[in-house]
């Protein structure tokens, strides 16, 4: 397939900028599989497409404030450094700007002096590996130096860290936020319980891949980026158990989806406690063995993601959703308005 097919016209004042004050008050764009019906409702009325003995799968990832600005100490040229994999103890992957300043030896100073990274690895585009030196709790240090790494399409400025932090992240280690889950409340998922539905929670943690366009023209010639992912045994018996007893499984977001397909896919359909690194790519053609419904936002055009969401429908008709979603004036991408397809 080529990269052309996953195109649409989005006006650029429906890029979400900011968080609406409460989350699930978002739109939902709610489609039907089978019939082709689709339906404009308020993301709180989502609790009407599950039923009792359902399973709704969320990524408790929780995002770093990963973004740091220092100054290279011998020179004091202003750095940026963006942390994306924890390579050992005190050993980062990350992203640099302006990376030609930073050379091997370099060292980057945050807060002055508070802490500190050396650059111990050259890598292609922009990437290094440094050493970090500080006092105390890393976390510690990267919560009061740290700013949370916004995509590059959202210009506003962020007041409350938390609003890009689903309400049940729990494991530190992303680099972005799994955004379809930002639409739940605390309330919304405890009414979804008390339907019945089963909440499960996995891990993956997500990548700065994830904002990265496809750009080669044949997609299939695409080098998916890899994130690393947990299930554990409580999550994959409740999973198990569902698809037993006739139950869906809804996986709420992209990263979701990818955790599960991926577990599936080496294990014959069925969901095992797993742990690794995912480099799945789900475009038109791929074969679901666990995922029933999925919850996610609307997405950049080109991307990997749009390519999952058309391999779960089809493409032709995800790209008149996504019509029909700018003719309505629905918000896209990370703070935006949200589908759910059945």
């Amino acid at each position: 397939m080529k990269l052309e097919d996953f195109d649409f016209y989005l006006p650029e004042e429906l890029i979400a900028q900011t968080p609406l004050l409460k989350r699930d008050t978002s739109k939902l764009l709610c489609v039907d599989r089978k019939t082709g019906k689709n339906e404009h409702k308020v993301f709180s009325d989502i609790i009407d497409y599950f039923n009792s003995g359902d399973t709704l799968v969320l990524n408790n990832t929780r995002v770093m404030p990963a973004r740091l600005y220092g100054e290279k100490k011998d020179t004091g040229a202003a750095i940026e450094v963006l942390l994306l994999k924890n390579k050992e103890h005190n050993i980062w992957e990350c992203l640099v700007k302006p990376a030609k300043r930073i050379k091997l030896g370099s060292i980057v100073s945050f807060g002055n002096g508070i802490m500190e990274a050396e650059c111990i690895k050259i890598l292609d585009d922009g990437f290094r590996y440094f050493e970090f030196k500080y006092d105390g709790i890393f976390q510690e240090r990267l919560d009061e130096l740290g700013t949370m790494p916004l995509p590059p399409y959202i210009k506003e400025r962020l007041t409350d860290k938390e609003r890009y932090q689903t309400v049940y992240s729990k494991e530190i280690g992303s680099s972005a936020a799994p955004t379809a889950g930002l639409h739940f409340t605390t309330e919304l998922l405890e009414k979804i319980e008390e339907k019945g539905v089963n909440i499960v929670h996995l891990t993956l943690h997500v990548g700065l891949g994830t904002f990265r366009p496809v750009s080669v023209e044949n997609i299939e010639d695409h080098n998916m980026h890899s994130e690393y992912y947990e299930l554990d045994e409580d999550t994959a018996d409740v999973i198990n158990k569902t698809k037993e007893l006739g139950g869906r499984i809804f996986s709420v977001g992209t990263t979701s989806t990818r955790t599960l397909e991926t577990i599936a896919r080496d294990n014959n359909g069925k969901i095992v406690p797993s742990s690794g690194w995912t480099d799945i790519f789900i475009y038109p053609g791929f074969e679901f063995k666990c995922v029933d419904g999925l919850i996610t936002n609307f997405h950049l055009p080109k991307s990997s993601l749009i390519m999952l969401v058309s391999a779960f429908y089809d493409r032709e008709k995800v790209l008149e959703l996504y019509n029909i979603a700018v003719e309505n004036k629905y918000r896209f991408f990370s703070f935006g308005d949200a589908m759910i397809i059945v």
